[in-house]
């Protein structure tokens, strides 16, 4: 009844356990990109940016902070920038990457103009694509226009999840476009072609290379522009002159019809078509896991068309595969011990008795880790695969054992099972406790990074101090009713063979 109370306790707490992909890490590095409107200058930008480097740099806990705005390293347009926070040691501050994340935010939340989403830099992630925030939820369609409408419904959505916090999106279709035409009649009265205009328009704002200057060191590029006092606005266009073929100076105006429109900033793919990414982060508290399935029930009610595609991206995704592959490694891994299990004892049911040590071991494991507040992640679920090994060795020793007394010195099952607890409990404590306490600094320890080995620390731990107690009372029972059984299910001439006198086991 203790063994299958263990092995129900232990599926039913698999069940509810909060699955994660890899523990959250204060590595001392916080990223950050910022966000402006989308119609916004580059000088209106670097002041915004400044501001958020300003008030970033109040912050006890901030050692140094480098900013870099424009296209590159996962920014595409004017209006956003990226920004790496570097903290102090963490005997210097008094707050993890994930806290002070949050006091940023509140101390941001006042300067108007800009966002700054950031997240704690990671060892070890997934996929390569920066985003605003840490986990990506892709949306991809044929139809440029179904797209977006579709995904300012699920961002709306997703907004409502709880535990689901700094929701973004890379959708960015509101820049403000200057659409000018030329008045191709009006141009020819006066002998100007339509290129001569475009020619006018590239040199004035086009930032054209009309010059190289070379030096002993270094060449230098020169760039035609109009003054930078004059670029400002489409009333730019009233101070612009081209020559008529006569030489009358003709105002551009008069050339031209323009007019303000909206236009995407950039347009993202995901393979070959138009892609949405909508990017989050996690409440404390709260697991991947959950957020992936609330985000799969908001797939339900919205009825998306079969056309829009959507996916999760980076860890979001990788946290998928592994979830879905988990169950089948550790079934694997139990089959393949069976196999060499049995072809080592020629028994299709010792097998069974040395595999019954694991449920107490994994259930050891997810009580520590529930009640330390720890998700079942990539590197708990290591721990537990490593567990399969250190557990399994105490049902070896107990049944090798047995098995040798039983056919060498002639005892019965039961004094052979009770002769192999009695002499294999100090070799049994002895490894046990060499694993356990090689697993206490992996579950103790501190520094940067350190959150990604503590998992590893409470399975081990939790599954060996659990196992440990109850291995040496659950498998003698198991030992003795499937000998039983084996015996009941033998020929009836098969159990009277002759057996040795019986004597005592030595002590080695």
């Amino acid at each position: 009844m203790v063994m299958l109370g263990t092995i129900v306790l232990t599926g039913y707490l698999y069940i509810v356990i909060p699955k994660g992909f890899f523990p959250q890490q204060d590595t001392g590095l916080i990223i950050g990109l910022s966000e402006a409107a989308q119609d916004i200058s580059y000088s209106a930008m670097a002041e915004r940016q400044m501001a958020v480097i300003n008030a970033v740099l109040e912050d006890p806990a901030v050692a140094s902070v480098g900013s870099a705005i424009g296209a590159g390293g996962g920014t595409t347009t004017i209006n956003n920038g990226r920004m790496f926070i570097a903290l102090k040691p963490n005997n210097e501050r008094d707050a993890t990457a994930d806290q002070v994340v949050r006091r940023l935010q509140t101390r941001l939340a006042r300067i108007q103009g800009i966002t700054l989403y950031m997240q704690a830099a990671q060892d070890i992630t997934i996929g390569g694509r920066l985003s605003k925030t840490q986990y990506q939820y892709t949306l991809a369609d044929a139809d440029p226009g179904e797209l977006n409408r579709w995904a300012a419904l699920f961002l709306d959505k997703i907004k409502t999840i709880p535990g689901i916090t700094d929701i973004t999106t890379d959708q960015e279709n509101a820049g403000p476009l200057l659409d000018i035409t030329v008045n191709r009649e009006v141009a020819s009265s006066f002998g100007i072609l339509p290129s001569t205009v475009d020619n006018t328009l590239d040199d004035a704002f086009g930032q054209r290379i009309v010059s190289t200057m070379y030096t002993m060191n270094n060449e230098y590029h020169v760039v035609l522009e109009v003054d930078p006092k004059f670029q400002f606005g489409p009333e730019a266009l009233n101070n612009i002159y081209i020559n008529s073929s006569t030489g009358q100076q003709v105002p551009l105006r008069t050339l031209i019809n323009s007019g303000v429109k909206v236009a995407p900033l950039v347009v993202n793919h995901q393979g070959q078509f138009p892609s949405v990414t909508i990017s989050f982060n996690l409440v404390p508290g709260n697991s991947i896991g959950q957020a992936v399935s609330a985000i799969q029930q908001v797939e339900k009610e919205l009825g998306k068309p079969a056309s829009l595609a959507t996916s999760f991206q980076g860890n979001a995704q990788a946290f998928q595969s592994s979830l879905s592959s988990t169950p089948l490694l550790i079934a694997a891994a139990l089959v393949v011990i069976y196999l060499i299990l049995g072809m080592l004892y020629e028994s299709v049911i010792h097998p069974i008795t040395i595999l019954s040590t694991l449920p107490s071991a994994g259930l050891g494991a997810l009580l520590l880790l529930m009640a330390f507040h720890f998700d079942l992640s990539v590197i708990a679920i290591v721990g537990i695969i490593l567990l399969i090994g250190i557990v399994k060795k105490n049902g070896i020793m107990l049944i090798d054992f047995a098995l040798s007394a039983e056919r060498e010195h002639g005892l019965t099952s039961e004094q052979a099972i009770y002769q192999a607890c009695v002499l294999r409990f100090r070799p049994i404590l002895m490894t046990t406790m060499a694993a356990m306490l090689g697993a206490v600094p992996l579950m103790l320890g501190s520094g940067a990074g350190s959150e990604i080995r503590q998992p590893l620390g409470y399975a081990i731990v939790g599954g060996l101090a659990l196992s440990q107690v109850l291995t040496l009372y659950t498998t003698p029972v198991v030992f003795l009713y499937l000998d039983r059984l084996t015996r009941r299910s033998r020929p009836p001439g098969e159990n009277s063979v002759s057996q040795p006198t019986p004597e005592r086991v030595p002590v080695t």
